[in-house]
């Protein structure tokens, strides 16, 4: 085991991490590799199915993981989850804010249902989870909020207006928080283009065209997936605000 490994590992096992959007993508792969790092891994999503599968592999593995029905659209569940972690294993650590949506259009398309349903995932998704672990974090008197972002938040592009004021605002409200806690850590991650199911939530066909071509030289979730892990697995005292991932050749 390298040197960098081994002090990733210490930081992080044992450590009671929550990821929400864990069903697939860059949730699914922090799961798994917070989990194989010894972190006690609770993972949300609304497919059941998927975490079920997913928590019965890592735990065949010897890795600690459950799973909990979750949508983040609903404050009520987000508290449930939050609350299952807190009343399930006494304490959480870490909330990684994954969930997200991207079903891009130009604005005069007027997918306007697209649009409410990216500001209820993106951004007040985030914020359902803050306002649930703020308290859990605030008792305990510690806790690490990671909100994954997206290389979108930094410029605008035709079609995608919508969701990349969605990953600004995710941006704000993460750097917001962090100026006005002492005892919380924060931290922003910003993918580039990474595998993952976004791209098919794109209705509009133009868009998807597009979409389709610029996506083929994605990096693998694990390279976000990574990134968190090299947040949560710092010092109490340094804390990783941002962090951009993307792949090599991307403009």
């Amino acid at each position: 085991m390298s040197t960098m490994t081994q002090n990733e590992h210490a930081g992080i096992a044992g450590k009671v991490v929550a990821v929400t959007g864990a069903s697939s993508g860059i949730g699914e792969a922090t799961a798994r590799h917070l989990a194989r790092l010894g972190a006690h891994v609770i993972v949300g999503a609304r497919r059941t199915d998927r975490l079920e599968t997913l928590a019965k592999e890592l735990r065949a593995e010897g890795a600690r993981v459950e799973h909990q029905a979750l949508d983040v659209t609903r404050r009520a569940s987000v508290e449930a989850f939050v609350g299952f972690a807190r009343n399930r294993l006494g304490r959480l650590d870490v909330l990684v804010n994954n969930a997200g949506l991207m079903p891009l259009s130009p604005l005069a398309a007027l997918h306007v249902e697209e649009w409410e349903r990216m500001v209820d995932v993106n951004i007040k998704g985030v914020l359902y989870g803050i306002a649930a672990a703020l308290p859990v974090f605030h008792a305990q008197g510690h806790g690490h909020v990671i909100n994954v972002s997206s290389i979108a938040a930094y410029r605008v592009v035709p079609t995608a207006a919508v969701y990349c004021a969605t990953k600004a605002a995710v941006n704000f409200i993460t750097e917001g928080l962090r100026q006005e806690s002492r005892t919380i850590r924060t931290t922003i991650i910003s993918p580039g283009v990474t595998e993952s199911e976004l791209g098919r939530s794109v209705t509009h066909a133009e868009t998807a065209t597009w979409l389709a071509e610029y996506r083929k030289h994605a990096i693998p979730a694990d390279a976000i997936a990574r990134a968190v892990a090299f947040a949560i697995a710092q010092p109490s005292g340094v804390d990783v605000n941002e962090v951009v991932v993307r792949p090599t050749g991307q403009p």
